[in-house]
């Protein structure tokens, strides 16, 4: 497994980009932005180890989406699951409240994150 894959051990390090940063990834940030359920499955599969498909994740997270508005209660534990796997620190503030009050803003940040360390989230590898 490549090194920018392996979880860090230590002090927790930094996010690649930060929580705005969506200019430099504008495809994925449009893609978030107008289907946020698309980039929230292929987040969903890779902090999963491929466990749980990119489709699943994806619908469970548009049905959460459609009838109850609450899907940042959902997408929060991903973004823990991902920060404990690359030993990231919680920043700028908690998990849930980076997801409920910006929520495009955390997955793009989040697949930014996968990109830059190798990974290919498009294709849940």
């Amino acid at each position: 497994m490549p090194l920018q894959h392996q979880r860090q051990r230590g002090h927790p390090s930094t996010w690649t980009t930060g929580l705005c940063g969506c200019s430099e990834d504008c495809s994925s940030c449009c893609l978030t932005c107008w289907c946020p359920c698309i980039t929230f499955g292929q987040i969903a599969e890779i902090a999963d180890s491929g466990s749980t498909s990119c489709g699943v994740s994806g619908a469970l997270y548009a049905l959460l989406l459609c009838f109850t508005g609450c899907e940042c209660c959902y997408s929060c534990l991903y973004r823990n699951k991902l920060r404990a796997k690359f030993n990231l620190e919680e920043k700028p503030c908690g998990d849930c409240l980076v997801h409920c009050f910006c929520e495009c803003c955390a997955l793009s940040q989040e697949y930014r994150e996968l990109k830059n360390r190798g990974f290919d989230p498009s294709l849940g590898t």
